[in-house]
């Protein structure tokens, strides 16, 4: 999943507001986990590391995902900078680190996620080296879209579902425009459908979201899915007509 700046902030300022009852400290055997997970940043080991994060790992959009090991390992100084591994070789069991329900255990206000076993499932945490390539990618991504799109201040999302491509940015009044298209057609062409005045919805503090567009009678919702189960779709695509769903389809994040 890749998520903009404002949307981490906004995320961030959910997490921050968790409620006491639902953040919990570690138990002893996911102390063990954390304890571990630390360690291996004490100990410079990038190779353990790597070996313990669920992939692909996402990105903020347009920055592609951590695909395996391998990956990982190339860009670990795009993840992890001196600041963040400071922060976990000196944090504190108790105070910096939590459990989330079903959402796993938290770092730090939502920086970063790990499983209930001690495997990282999610960075939210930038580092300025993938803001810097963040810009890059952004300059020529406008080249990749249709005429009247190019207008956006930062892309936030691709997903595809089996019928539709949907691509959401973000333009200057703050705001989010959807675009989107037959699944056989190119960004390039003229969109099928472009809607404004987008809205973005957290829900939950593990990072899981939503866009809301309206069209008069029509909702249009795009479901982002950062932390769930295996059986958990990426993302969803959902059609409302005066608030009967109409259209429920399970996504793939392509970007």
């Amino acid at each position: 999943m890749y998520l903009n700046i404002k949307v981490v902030l906004c995320i961030l300022i959910l997490v921050c507001n968790i409620k006491v009852t639902e953040a919990q400290e570690l138990n002893a055997n996911q102390k063990e986990h954390v304890t571990t997970f630390i360690q291996n940043f004490k100990n410079k080991d990038i190779d353990a590391i790597a070996k313990n994060v669920t992939y692909p790992l996402r990105r903020k959009y347009p920055i592609a995902a951590i695909k395996d090991e391998k990956d990982f390992i190339k860009n670990y100084k795009q993840l992890f900078d001196s600041d963040l591994e400071n922060k976990i070789i000196n944090s504190d069991l108790n105070a910096d680190w939590s459990t989330v329900g079903w959402r796993g255990i938290m770092f730090n206000n939502g920086e970063l996620w790990l499983d209930y076993d001690g495997i990282l499932i999610a960075l939210n945490y930038q580092t300025k080296v993938e803001v810097d390539i963040e810009d890059k990618l952004i300059t020529q991504d406008k080249e990749g879209v249709y005429k009247t799109l190019k207008n956006f201040e930062r892309p936030v999302l691709i997903l595809e579902t089996s019928k539709f491509r949907v691509r959401i940015d973000e333009l200057k009044d703050r705001k989010y425009r959807y675009a989107s298209w037959p699944i056989t057609s190119k960004m390039t062409d003229k969109p099928s459908l472009i809607l404004y005045n987008g809205t973005f919805v957290p829900e939950g503090s593990g990072g899981n979201h939503k866009y809301v567009f309206k069209n008069g009678k029509y909702n249009y919702e795009c479901y982002i899915n950062v932390l769930g189960t295996s059986d958990t779709p990426p993302a969803n695509l959902i059609v409302y007509k005066s608030g009967k769903e109409i259209l429920s389809q399970n996504a793939t994040l392509i970007k």
